[in-house]
């Protein structure tokens, strides 16, 4: 397994984020709420502050992802899932956490709220083309194969 060195700043008081497992992909990402908690009632939508920045390598982006557990027993996930943050940025992460459940949900300082992956990616160069390659499947979409 690849290991990547990447500059963070931790302006809260938490941990930085960390892997639960040997084998964990994602890295569970603390909110930091020096206000006070936030209550997301059914519907709304908040960015949720993590008092982190990060300088991540070029050709690398960080993926910001729902927690299983949260999205399961609470509807807890998060808008533009999943929400990637360039290398090139250099502010604070922030997560938009959304309630989809059916009951106040309540955001504590300090909460593990969402799984961070470090992954590497590619540029595309597009070349323009009159007609691309056939397949088998050409332009089925949606369900072409069944159920």
């Amino acid at each position: 397994m690849e290991k990547v060195d990447i500059k963070v700043i931790n302006k809260s008081h938490h941990p930085l984020p960390a892997y639960e497992t040997h084998e964990a992909a994602g890295m569970d990402v603390r909110a930091f709420l020096p206000e006070g908690p936030v209550t997301l009632k059914p519907g709304e939508r908040a960015l949720i502050g993590t008092g982190l920045y990060m300088q991540l390598p070029a050709g690398y982006e960080c993926q910001i992802r729902p927690r299983s557990g949260l999205a399961l027993k609470h509807g807890i996930s998060i808008v533009n899932s999943p929400g990637t943050v360039d290398a090139d940025y250099r502010g604070e992460i922030g997560i938009i956490l959304i309630n989809l459940g059916q009951e106040d949900f309540v955001v504590n300082d300090g909460d593990r709220i969402c799984q961070m992956v470090i992954k590497e990616y590619t540029h595309v160069k597009w070349i323009p083309a009159d007609r691309l390659d056939r397949t088998q499947r050409e332009d089925g979409s949606f369900g072409h194969t069944g159920v």
